[in-house]
């Protein structure tokens, strides 16, 4: 790898250090390409990415940057979780983790905040971005739905009544 091509994955590594609402760091050592492409797999159907880098570059990457903190953990094989979802890439790379012990889990960054694998645990119990919006959508929703219902009960009911008394005079 040539000085330029290694500024373009300082720049690439920068942006997504920026950029992400969370930052997840494992150990993958024994991890076989099918496995590897099984997490891609997953993290990408949940809107996040992985990303293996030279941990040398990544800690260049990380110089001034909120989530600096992290360089502790960019030793060995490392393997870079992230997503703009504060929560996504968390939740995915801890229940991979859980089936799958050649991934071990080091810890990561949301924010400024730096987080240990307890940190990353307790943000992957955290419902996602989407869960949150149905959440939402749902206590919003219900008051109009009782409104609705309460509104059409009356309608509903004199119909009744109407088609027993027509039932009873035929």
């Amino acid at each position: 790898m040539d000085r330029a091509q290694k500024e373009k994955v300082v720049d690439e590594l920068g942006q997504i250090f920026e950029s992400s609402g969370v930052v997840v760091v494992a150990h993958y050592e024994g991890l076989t390409v099918a496995e590897m492409q099984d997490l891609r797999a997953k993290m990408r159907e949940a809107g996040g990415s992985v990303r293996v880098a030279k941990n040398k570059l990544a800690k260049i990457a990380l110089a001034d940057k909120p989530c600096e903190s992290i360089a502790q953990y960019l030793t060995g094989m490392t393997v870079l979780s992230y997503s703009e979802d504060p929560v996504a890439a968390a939740k995915v790379i801890v229940e991979y983790a859980k089936g799958n012990e050649k991934l071990s889990i080091l810890g990561g960054a949301m924010g400024n905040d730096a987080l240990d694998v307890a940190g990353v645990k307790a943000v992957a119990a955290m419902p996602s971005r989407e869960e949150l919006i149905a959440q939402i959508v749902s206590c919003l929703g219900a008051p109009a739905s009782n409104i609705a219902g309460a509104i059409g009960a009356p309608a509903s009911n004199i119909a009744g009544i109407l088609s027993t008394i027509e039932e009873k005079a035929a």
